[in-house]
């Protein structure tokens, strides 16, 4: 008796996509090839994603796993194993789809609830396995349902908590549940909509005026809000304009505030009832009429000299009665001058400044804008320099000359002036300053600056600026009488000179050895010096130089020259009739011995 596997199959019925709540068969089918006809036992095993979920042993060549009512969680991969006399078949695998889940069921903690408090729902599918994805619905009236999600690995339920909000009067609240499959998500029913009923904590807050109409600027207004409370207990009442609290009041049904009106309190007010987190509000416009408008300050002169006269007049436009006072203002806080709707004063500079005034009637004050003051101390004569102190000037650098006045009120304008030629303006407080940077030969005077201010006696003029330039010294040379060759013992004049600076001059003398040595200096008004130096020495020759330096503060240096002292004509003199004697001798005695010995 021989056999062999052709193959094993597996097949699902009524197909692989299964309707939740139907029934469904995994069929395993065993396809055996026989030499003859024998009868054979088959041991088939089912798996579901990868666990056994059924056995059977049977004569026939197929067997059946049936599901009467397959649910969500009968998704999966199924195979199955054929084992016939140690021989082992195994089968594809099927992925198998059911799809729908269970309906699931939501339950409420409450039915009746305050508002404020907590609602605690439960959502739960059963017969689902997890992980799910559970969603609870919010549902008001002609409103969009809140959704929230929760995931949960471990379970087939889900708890949330629902806080109840003001105005929330008639409460729907509904679930359904996700898993995700192969292809994407799958989808539960809605569950059953459960109904909450929400009783009001406390109503909506009541909120009044006495009087209701007709305010007007100085009219006691008072405003009372109210709310009638289920239990009072953490009832907070709060009483405010715009985003500033007037009042509030905890544990009261009731509120009151009173004041005494002024334009500034029209606009809309706010009454608001918090208990927990429940909040409600009632809003309301209030128009105050103006008793009078603010007055107007007016001066005689807003800029005027010192010890002038300056009245003050404060006036309201169509009234006549009221309490007047004129202030100045200060950052410490404003200074009562005259409770009076006129003030005259003879003005000094301290009295510089803002000045209001005020105007009171029925208990009402308002204020009026500000008015600007400036007096004015005249200007003192300025005075012009040198920023680096000498009035002298490099040709070809700048000039930074600065023009100060001691005295008067600032600001202050400073006229710069160059050769009667106005060349800048500068408003500053004490001084200012001014950079020439165009200097040139002949550029030796003219400078003055004005300084005037807002003072009626105009500008004060300084003294003019009589400014040096000084020429940096170029084009040194140095020539020698003689020139080149020099005899011992005779005089030798230096001639040092520029072509071109501004005196005096200073002119040095060196001479060129191992180091620099200085022979002789002299300061001349002058554009060359002469240096005489007597009873030259054969030491004496060699390299002589010379420097010229002026103001300019830049030493010049010449070329070099050369001179060689050599003897004079009579010393030459000497020297040969020193030596033709001495040859004349040497040769008298030469002939002595030869004469000599010859008669020998």
């Amino acid at each position: 008796q021989v056999f062999t596997f052709n193959r094993v199959e597996i097949k699902v019925q009524p197909s692989v996509k299964v309707k939740n709540g139907a029934p469904m068969s995994i069929i395993c089918h065993a396809d055996i090839i026989k030499n003859t006809d024998f009868q054979l036992k088959h041991n088939f095993t089912f798996f579901k994603d990868g666990k056994l979920v059924f056995m059977t042993i049977s004569d026939k060549k197929y067997a059946q796993y049936e599901i009467p009512v397959a649910k969500s969680s009968d998704t999966g991969d199924y195979e199955c194993t054929v084992k016939v006399d140690g021989k082992l078949g195994f089968s594809n695998i099927t992925y198998v789809w059911v799809a729908g889940m269970t309906k699931p069921i939501l339950t409420a903690d409450k039915k009746e609830v305050l508002e404020g408090e907590i609602v605690k729902l439960r959502c739960e599918l059963p017969e689902e396995v997890p992980p799910l994805v559970f969603f609870f619905r919010k549902i008001k009236t002609n409103s969009v349902p809140k959704e929230k999600r929760i995931l949960e690995q471990n379970q087939n339920f889900s708890e949330m908590e629902y806080y109840v909000e003001a105005e929330d009067n008639i409460l729907q609240f509904d679930c359904f549940g996700k898993r995700q499959v192969r292809s994407g998500w799958d989808s539960s029913q809605h569950s059953n909509k459960t109904l909450v009923t929400v009783k009001e904590s406390f109503i909506k807050p009541t909120l009044i005026t006495r009087p209701s109409n007709n305010i007007t600027e100085g009219d006691r207004i008072e405003f009372e809000c109210s709310t009638v409370v289920a239990q009072m207990r953490d009832i907070e009442i709060i009483f405010q304009k715009n985003r500033t609290i007037l009042n509030s009041v905890r544990d009261k049904k009731f509120l009151k505030y009173t004041t005494v009106a002024t334009q500034e309190d029209s606009g809309e007010y706010l009454c608001k009832v918090e208990q927990g987190a429940v909040s409600k509000t009632t809003k309301l416009n209030v128009f105050v009429s103006e008793l009078f408008p603010k007055p107007t300050l007016f001066a005689s002169m807003t800029k005027l000299d010192e010890s002038k006269d300056l009245i003050l007049n404060c006036s309201i436009n169509g009234l006549r009665r009221a309490n007047f006072s004129i202030l100045r203002k200060s950052s410490s806080g404003d200074i009562l001058l005259k409770k009076s709707k006129i003030l005259a004063i003879k003005v000094n500079v301290n009295d510089t400044g803002s000045y209001i005034c005020k105007a009171e009637v029925k208990g009402i004050v308002k204020e009026s804008k500000p008015v600007r003051i400036s007096v004015y101390a005249p200007v003192s004569k300025p005075t012009l320099s040198v920023v680096s102190g000498s009035p002298e000037v490099v040709l070809g650098k700048p000039l930074q000359l600065i023009c100060h006045s001691v005295m008067g009120t600032p600001p202050i304008t400073f006229t710069f002036y160059k050769g009667g030629e106005m060349r800048k303006n500068v408003t500053n407080d004490t001084y200012a300053m001014f950079l020439d940077e165009d200097i040139g030969l002949n550029d030796n005077g003219g400078y003055k600056c004005d300084a005037r201010n807002n003072h009626s006696s105009g500008a004060k003029t300084s003294n003019i600026l009589n400014v040096t330039v000084i020429v940096p010294i170029r084009g040194a040379s140095l020539g020698s009488v003689p020139y080149g060759e020099v005899e011992v013992g005779s005089d030798t004049a230096f001639l040092c000179s520029v072509k071109e600076g501004s005196w005096p001059i200073d002119f040095k003398f060196f001479k060129k050895t191992d180091h620099e040595v200085l022979l002789h200096e002299v300061r001349e008004y002058s554009d060359r010096a002469i240096w005489h130096k007597k009873t030259m020495k054969r030491k004496d020759t060699g390299t002589y130089y010379c420097m010229a330096s002026n103001r300019a503060s830049v030493d010049v240096r010449s070329r070099p020259i050369t001179i060689s002292v050599i003897l004079a004509a009579w010393q030459k003199g000497v020297i040969a009739a020193f030596v033709l004697t001495a040859m004349a001798g040497a040769g008298a005695v030469a002939l002595w011995w030869f004469l000599h010995k010859k008669k020998k």
